[in-house]
Parts: structure tokens; C-alpha cells; sequence
């Protein structure tokens, strides 16, 4: 591999703020350590904190609980306001 040309890549806390889990990880976000808050994790270091709205915590694709859509509603609201029966 060429050297300098890669992103830094180290272990940074991720926070799913909709489930209130955390998680540790790599990523390149480790790149902007100096502008993110820090969190002491488990095992007594410190490492970034960046909260995240959506993980697989949450996602309802991985949690199993999908979004069922009122597509019957929507198509009878249609017919009524264009005068359909």
C-alpha cells in the first residue's frame, strides 16, 4: 500500500440516539477526533462519541419491525377527491 494517502482509520464510539444503545467501532471518522465530544469506554479509554439517529439498532430493515404502508387508504382518498366510485 501507498503511504499518506489513506484516511485514518481507529476506533471511534457510536451512539444510536433513537435506541440509546452504544457501540464501538472503527472508522474513519477517527480523522476528525479533535472537533468530536469523547466518551470513556468499558474496557478505560477514551475514545470520539458520535451520535448517529439511525443504526442497525434501529433500522427497522435489521430490528425486524417494518413500516406497513396505508396504500388502500391513499388510493380511496384519491378516488374521492377526483370523483371516482
Amino acid at each position: 500500500m501507498k503511504q499518506g494517502i489513506h484516511p485514518i482509520y481507529d476506533h471511534v464510539v457510536f451512539h444510536d440516539r433513537s435506541a440509546d444503545k452504544y457501540f464501538l467501532t472503527r472508522s474513519t471518522l477517527a480523522a476528525k477526533a479533535a472537533s468530536l465530544p469523547t466518551i470513556e469506554w468499558e474496557d478505560g479509554n477514551t475514545y470520539p462519541l458520535v451520535n448517529v439517529e439511525v443504526s442497525s439498532y434501529s433500522h427497522p430493515f435489521y430490528t425486524g419491525r417494518n413500516v406497513v404502508l396505508d396504500t388502500a387508504g391513499q388510493v380511496q382518498k384519491f378516488n374521492a377527491r377526483y370523483g371516482r366510485k
